[in-house]
């Protein structure tokens, strides 16, 4: 990963020295910013984004800032401010180094918006204040997809930051009748019909999300879609325990990714890792409640799944109904390799570690075993350490009939009950790999070395 954090570094400070350069002049302006808390778990190096004073006057110094509120934005909370947003956007879009600046103590309210390119290079997306969707289906504009809000599209180094929040008003969408999910009693309720996610990357590369409060999404709250090189630090994604499909930061098709020194709490996974992704590195994380780390959902409808390098250390989950999950379909095809789960704290977590091959919304004919799977190989856990909700076992390895897990590592893993005493023992099927320490509770039905009749695994290879 040195080599991708090197590339970072080098673009992001490039951008800096053309940012600073601009607004010289601004620089002795009476404004604050939030320090950011120094790193708590080593990470690799860093240079913060540039920001810019979130009241930048009209100094001709000021050339490259565009803020909303020249364009005709109101920040009232009510008002619909889109247009000034996509006017803010195409000035921005047009010279290096662009800000389009919604600057603090103002709310604005945007509805469904495309911010395209390609744009010139150092493009920045700094808020300051409160950016807000609409209250709910009610307000959504008929004329709007509902399955997306804010959409970056075919972008490259371009930075979303700022000392402000980014506001989803989910509350209205979770309880649409579609999904099931828990009530706070425990019993299955409604969930959500089309709901919007909230931020989507698509189709970018070098791309920074920094320093951002990003709350209450209607579905997920950060996606990355057909992206290469995605750097995230320092952001905190937050929404109920119980809000449905709220994921916090979901990858598909994205390589070269680092998610740094974040705290994410929500009602699904805090990070999810689909189809396509390779190299990323997920350091210094706070994670729960949620259903925690998650590599999956892969080989849905007897597709193709490719997941490889991926590295998950110094993270904390807590209070969720998994840790450190890889899911996949029955009659997928691929693979799932060179995974390093590494320093991780459990705290009352259901399914500490767990691979489940059988994975199926629902008991239907989606759901019948065949012949082939997704194959998980070269898989690590090492130092993870605390405690377990005691209701499941805390490993957990269901693999496929067919195409068994191999070479799964075992080191330093003590997990200890919560509360009251283990009733049943750590599970494995057709799970193969070496404990090089003694696992706390005891691993015994870890198989040891290869298969003995280990099928050809050429049709499971990705390219």
């Amino acid at each position: 990963m040195s080599v991708i954090h090197g590339v970072f570094i080098l673009w992001i400070t490039m951008i800096l020295l053309v940012l600073v350069h601009n607004l010289e002049n601004v620089e002795g302006r009476h404004h604050s910013h939030k320090k950011g808390k120094k790193n708590q778990h080593p990470s690799p190096p860093y240079n913060a984004p540039p920001t810019v004073p979130s009241d930048p006057g009209n100094s001709p110094s000021d050339c490259n800032v565009f803020d909303v509120r020249s364009f005709g934005a109101a920040g009232d909370g009510c008002s619909d401010d889109t247009d000034a947003f996509r006017e803010a956007w195409k000035a921005a879009c047009e010279v290096e180094s662009g800000v389009v600046l919604a600057p603090q103590d103002y709310i604005f309210m945007i509805t469904s918006t495309i911010f395209s390119g390609p744009c010139k290079p150092g493009l920045v997306f700094q808020v300051d204040g409160t950016l807000m969707a609409p209250d709910g289906p009610e307000n959504w504009p008929e004329e709007d997809k509902r399955n997306q809000w804010l959409v970056f599209y075919k972008l490259d180094q371009m930075i979303l930051n700022g000392t402000g929040i980014i506001q989803g008003n989910g509350e209205q969408w979770w309880d649409l009748p579609c999904k099931p999910h828990r009530s706070p009693k425990g019993e299955p309720v409604s969930g959500p019909c089309d709901s919007p996610a909230m931020i989507r990357f698509f189709m970018s590369s070098n791309l920074v999300v920094a320093g951002l409060k990003i709350q209450n999404s209607p579905q997920f709250h950060v996606k990355f879609d057909g992206c290469e090189g995605v750097l995230i630090n320092e952001v905190s994604l937050y929404s109920p325990k119980l809000s449905p499909n709220t994921d916090g930061i979901h990858l598909g098709n994205t390589r070269d990714v680092g998610i740094y020194n974040t705290i994410i709490s929500n009602g699904d996974d805090c990070i999810s890792i689909g189809p396509g992704c390779s190299n990323v590195e997920i350091d210094g994380v706070t994670c729960g409640p949620s259903h925690g780390i998650s590599v999956g959902d892969l080989g849905v409808h007897n597709s193709q799944a490719c997941v490889s390098n991926i590295t998950v250390m110094n993270t904390k989950i807590r209070e969720s109904d998994n840790g450190i999950r890889i899911k996949t379909w029955q009659g997928g095809t691929g693979s799932v390799t060179g995974l390093r789960f590494e320093k991780i704290e459990m705290e009352n977590v259901r399914n500490c570690i767990i691979i489940d091959q059988y994975y199926c919304l629902s008991k239907g004919q989606g759901c019948l075993n065949q012949t082939s799977g997704v194959h998980v190989n070269d898989v690590s856990y090492r130092n993870i350490k605390g405690t377990y909700d005691v209701r499941t076992p805390p490993i957990h390895f269901a693999c496929s009939d067919t195409v068994a897990c191999t070479n799964i590592t075992m080191s330093d893993v003590e997990l200890m009950p919560h509360e009251g005493h283990l009733l049943d023992d750590p599970f494995c099927w057709n799970a193969y790999g070496v404990q090089e320490t003694m696992t706390i509770p005891p691993l015994d039905c870890l198989r040891q070395g290869q298969p003995d009749t280990l099928i050809e695994l050429s049709q499971y290879e990705c390219n």
